[in-house]
């Protein structure tokens, strides 16, 4: 059987795409975005990406969701909130894009998702580094 390796992206569906980049650049820095025709953009994450697509017409997910991995979750607390955007109940970091997507914002140095070195520097990520209880779960599972 193969094994399960990571994700490649995760794909959202979005009422309109160009408000949907809009959205997304208020909170982060994206470095890059690549549309495709009217209906989809790709929103860069070094080796991995958002696929935003368009024409989403159901109502909000309650429970589904997905975590961003950022290098300043407080940063992005005061993008949220300086946007007048409503976090929502939960562990961690969450709120709802416009669309009704529950989107959980996590630290990189919290937790074990790890990215390759060259990939980090690629980003203009250089030095950031996991805090000691990421580190130990990582050696817990002789990852590290």
């Amino acid at each position: 059987m193969a094994r399960l390796v990571g994700i490649n992206h995760v794909a959202l569906e979005v009422g309109d795409v160009g408000e949907a980049v809009a959205f997304y650049r208020g909170l982060f820095e994206i470095r890059g975005v690549e549309y495709e025709g009217g209906r989809m953009a790709f929103l860069d994450m070094g080796d991995q990406f958002i696929a935003l697509s368009g024409g989403r017409t159901a109502g909000p997910d309650r429970a589904r969701h997905f975590g961003l991995v950022v290098d300043d979750k407080e940063a992005v607390r005061e993008a949220l909130a300086a946007a007048g955007i409503e976090t929502v109940g939960g562990i961690g970091l969450n709120f709802r894009d416009p669309w009704g997507n529950l989107i959980q914002v996590v630290d990189y140095r919290d937790i074990q998702f790890t990215k390759a070195g060259s990939v980090l520097s690629g980003m203009g990520l250089d030095g950031l580094e996991k805090r000691p209880a990421a580190l130990d779960e990582l050696r817990g599972k002789g990852l590290t």
